[in-house]
């Protein structure tokens, strides 16, 4: 499982430690952002150091630190969490990413994909256009699956509830049900890369190619939280 820990881009950055100011580390990955307004943080840092930051806000320093060093390209070095707080922010965390998947990156993809059938007619953007809006049912698929079923249950995994001993699911089952939902984004890419010939509109272009590197970078991210953080708990409160 976890031998796809390799990062879709080599950047040399910060191992973030407590003392560290936030917005010197927003300075130099601005994907921290992406990763603060899932955790439902305001950006006005100010001179915040991450511990003065995580106790203002009530969030676990260390679980903080582990999906932020996620971001910035490090492997957690133990599981951050450690009560029912912390996993029901990190559920939270990912439900949160969810909801920017629905309803901001696949309705601004999309707008880009018909804009630019709008603009060139070719039978190619048609076609594009089909390959994602399939790709991304099976991504919605994927996040419904997580919220009714596999979030649910690590919950009540937690809480002792009487009922998941009766219960067939488990963490095991749901790592196996696990896929990289990013992974097809790459397939898209290629086509407006290599394959797709539109004479310019490099505008346009330009901000649909960011726009899926933005989305495949964080699906890419949010896939690692799962099979790194939440998937080991898991197993580890199953074996207790």
């Amino acid at each position: 499982m976890y031998s796809k820990f390799k990062f879709m881009y080599h950047v040399c950055r910060t191992y973030i430690k407590p003392g560290m100011k936030l917005f010197d580390l927003i300075e130099e990955n601005p994907s921290l952002l992406l990763m603060m307004q899932h955790f439902d943080i305001d950006f006005r840092v100010g001179d915040s150091t991450i511990e003065q930051l995580c106790k203002k806000k009530g969030i676990s320093e260390k679980l903080f630190m582990s999906v932020a060093n996620l971001y910035n390209g490090f492997k957690p070095k133990e599981n951050p969490i450690n009560s029912i707080h912390d996993l029901k922010q990190i559920v939270e965390f990912l439900r949160n990413s969810h909801n920017y998947y629905r309803e901001d990156k696949y309705p601004q993809i999309s707008s880009y994909i018909k804009q630019l059938q709008k603009n060139h007619p070719e039978k190619e953007l048609k076609l594009l256009e089909k390959f994602f809006n399939e790709y991304f049912a099976e991504v919605i698929d994927h996040l419904d699956y997580e919220d009714n079923i596999a979030f649910p249950y690590f919950i009540e995994l937690i809480n002792n509830n009487e009922s998941v001993k009766k219960n067939l699911y488990s963490a095991k089952e749901y790592g196996e049900h696990h896929t990289d939902i990013e992974l097809k984004i790459k397939d898209i890419k290629n086509l407006l890369l290599k394959y797709v010939a539109i004479n310019d509109d490099l505008n346009l272009r330009r901000k649909l190619l960011f726009s899926l590197c933005e989305l495949e970078y964080d699906l890419y991210i949010h896939s690692l939280i799962e099979e790194t953080i939440l998937i080991p708990f898991g197993y580890n409160m199953e074996q207790a």
